[in-house]
């Protein structure tokens, strides 16, 4: 039988704080790069953004939210020309379809408005965990960690949270993360995946927590 991954420790609590004072000040108020005007519009957002990027999501709901910004309105809008205002993001006929659903359930049985409820977000088509906890942590202020590719890489190669997959990561950011730091850590850790710590070549020249980081095949 296969032995499962052994998980190395996570960073001690006096490098957590030092990496999260660091990452503060270089960014005070990070904000998720998708554009939204409210819940709901976050909720179909963070939902289109599934293996697209976000500037390619920001096009497309550019529009979309100027006449679509309520569940009810997108049902008014209807199947066919939500399609046509998004065909320019990867699987766009089944996140059309998931769109359609799930303001069809927010509309019948929670009166039009998007549940604080994790559970209750998870069970709408097309809403996972990860977009769940973007819209509690950005529409709710609720400290949930939405934990994507890049925070995954980045929490097990920074060692700030490892964990075997995206949940273990997500409970890892949650117990060892400073409370007081934990509103903004998943986009502080996002943003730091996405633009420093690369997949295939990680800047670790510029990067900020380069010293406090164990990293061992750091690039020049």
């Amino acid at each position: 039988m296969a032995q499962s991954r052994r998980i190395p420790p996570a960073l001690p609590f006096s490098d957590q704080v030092a990496i999260f004072e660091r990452l503060q000040a270089h960014d005070p108020s990070p904000k998720t790069e998708l554009n939204y005007t409210n819940p709901y519009t976050l909720v179909v957002a963070v939902a289109l953004s599934a293996q697209a990027t976000d500037v390619g999501v920001n096009k497309a709901t550019a529009e979309l939210f100027k006449v679509a910004d309520t569940p009810q309105k997108m049902l008014d809008l209807g199947l066919e020309r939500l399609t046509d205002h998004i065909k320019t993001i990867g699987l766009f006929r089944q996140k059309a379809r998931n769109v359609i659903a799930l303001s069809k359930i927010l509309v019948e049985e929670y009166d039009g408005q998007v549940p604080d409820s994790r559970a209750a977000l998870v069970s709408l088509p097309g809403v996972g965990r990860k977009t769940a906890n973007v819209v509690l942590n950005c529409a709710f202020g609720y400290t949930a960690q939405a934990v994507d590719t890049h925070i995954f890489r980045l929490g097990n190669r920074t060692r700030i949270a490892p964990g075997r997959d995206v949940e273990e990561v997500e409970h890892a950011i949650e117990d060892n993360v400073p409370v007081r730091f934990q509103q903004n850590a998943h986009h502080w850790l996002i943003l730091h995946g996405r633009y420093i710590c690369q997949a295939r070549r990680p800047r670790c020249a510029v990067c900020i927590i380069n010293d406090l980081c164990p990293y061992e095949e750091k690039t020049a």
